[in-house]
């Protein structure tokens, strides 16, 4: 299946790091993301999840979970933990989902239906597999982006998009390009300006299409 903004993202059932987990469940009514990679132990994904890891804080302060896919078994991934540690100083304090049977990388389309793993792999066996969704608390796809193997996923950016899409859901608003928390957001083209004085009060008309204001 092709994902696409919005739609229902699937729920499927798996072994962690942490434990077995049901996926819509392990939700609950928080903000997720759900990262990928195509191996255990190899050096890009081991700074990203040192990332991951650094921005623990961040993440619980936005309430969001993030929880890690790989197409390894989980005694590989508390292994691993422990090398992330050393890279980023930081506790690995999320789960790893092991995918070893593929179930979650072919659910979320990053590889196709019959893809398998053969013996002796390595990672350009499952090199699409470096994907990550943003997913909202009502279960549906707000962001997904995918970058290729030898270059690493920027998690300031993705902290970033995280801050716009919560911004964007509970105000209704829009927000530019480079947007960060503090600066003015868009009204969207179908309030009216009658109706954006009522609910933003004073705004700039950039031109009649883009009109700016700050969140008050």
């Amino acid at each position: 299946m092709s994902l696409r903004i919005n739609a229902v993202v699937p729920d499927f059932e798996a072994e962690t790091s942490q434990g077995p987990i049901r996926f819509h469940d392990w939700i609950g009514d928080s903000w997720a993301i759900l990262f990928s990679h195509p191996k255990d132990f190899t050096p890009v994904c081991t700074t990203e999840f040192g990332a991951v890891a650094q921005l623990s804080a961040e993440w619980k302060k936005r309430g969001t979970k993030v929880i890690g896919v790989s197409v390894d078994g989980v005694e590989d991934h508390k292994r691993w933990g422990n090398d992330i540690q050393t890279v980023s100083g930081s506790e690995v304090d999320f789960p790893i989902i092991a995918d070893d049977g593929l179930t979650v990388s072919k659910l979320y389309d990053m590889l196709p239906e019959d893809a398998y793993l053969p013996d002796g792999r390595t990672p350009a066996d499952s090199a699409t597999v470096r994907s990550v969704f943003i997913i909202g608390p009502d279960k549906q796809l707000k962001l997904s982006m995918t970058y290729p193997m030898t270059v690493g996923r920027n998690f300031a950016e993705i902290l970033r998009a995280l801050d716009a899409l919560q911004t964007t859901s509970k105000h209704g608003v829009a927000t530019p390009a480079d947007w960060t928390i503090g600066q003015d957001v868009i009204i969207p083209p179908s309030v009216s300006d009658a109706d954006a004085k009522q609910k933003y009060g004073e705004y700039e008309t950039v031109l009649p299409y883009l009109r700016k204001t700050p969140l008050r």
